[in-house]
């Protein structure tokens, strides 16, 4: 299929879940070229569009990375960093590619299956386009390999959660302690996390009631992390002696990011649902010409 190099009618939204900031490129027929310049170029919050990843609205068939999921979901999240990498997952993405798939009249209020890098999420929105939206983020994966973060001279253990992208989750005495988290926080041993982590420093604000703040892969921190906050509710609950599949309870965490607040729900047969807004707060069409020098 004939990839699009101009982008005199290419369509793209802007939409946010917490603050966590997306800009959205409809490609039904993946026909857009979005290479990884590119992308980054869209996501500067200053030369482009700004945003902390970009969501690639692609038909599942119509994706080589996801047509084996096309049975199970018509789309696909092709989700990419603020500075053009992949990413197997994105919490509050997913919330924000359903969000803009409801406005589009291309699904409605209910269930929605969506396939990702990280496998096919199930996902529900709430009646009405501004109701919340939850998604079943899958199951945690709790290492025991130790890891240590680090910032300026103070460093933390580390609870090692894998939520289909792997998470460093620390508990400080207070938020501060992070830094300012444009840099990533060291850890050791590097081989704990080979492709790199996101890092969550968090502080307990109540009962079940936590409040974090992340540095994510390839993007710096930002206003909030929908697998970072699923990873903290479960090393939250772990440390608190709650483990559902134990218990048999369910267990939620109200979990505080600096963009907002989110619910996370660990259910007994380790199924995490996560429930938080999303935003469509503009749309626009891409400037051909400023295309065209973003791509080389």
């Amino acid at each position: 299929m004939e990839r699009v190099t101009t982008t005199a009618q290419l369509a793209y939204l802007k939409g946010h879940g917490t603050e966590n900031d997306f800009v959205i490129v409809p490609d039904p027929d993946n026909t857009v070229d979005l290479p990884a310049s590119a992308v980054a170029a869209l996501c500067d919050r200053r030369a482009g569009i700004g945003g902390d990843g970009l969501l690639h609205v692609v038909r599942s068939a119509a994706h080589p990375e996801a047509l084996a999921m096309a049975g199970e979901a018509e789309w696909f999240m092709d989700y990419r960093n603020g500075d053009g990498s992949t990413v197997e997952m994105c919490g509050n993405g997913v919330r924000v590619f359903a969000r803009y798939l409801q406005r589009a009249g291309l699904v409605g209020d209910g269930d929605l299956a969506v396939a990702t890098r990280g496998g096919v999420k199930q996902v529900h929105l709430a009646k009405g386009d501004d109701g919340d939206i939850t998604v079943s983020m899958g199951r945690s994966l709790l290492s025991e390999d130790e890891a240590t973060v680090s910032v300026g001279g103070r460093s933390w253990p580390a609870r090692n959660v894998n939520m289909g992208n792997p998470h460093a989750v620390a508990f400080v005495e207070e938020l501060e302690h992070a830094g300012d988290l444009f840099t990533a926080p060291s850890f050791s041993p590097a081989a704990v996390y080979p492709t790199g982590v996101n890092v969550e420093f968090v502080v307990d604000r109540g009962e079940r009631h936590v409040a974090m703040r992340v540095h994510e892969r390839g993007a710096g921190e930002t206003r909030s992390c929908g697998t970072g906050a699923c990873a903290v509710a479960v090393a939250a609950a772990r440390r608190d002696g709650l483990d559902p599949s134990v218990t048999g309870a369910p267990v939620t965490y109200t979990v505080d990011v600096l963009g907002g607040q989110l619910s996370i729900t660990e259910r007994p047969d380790g199924e995490i649902e996560m429930t938080g807004p999303a935003v469509i707060v503009a749309e626009g069409t891409i400037d051909a010409d400023w295309w065209e020098t973003a791509r080389d």
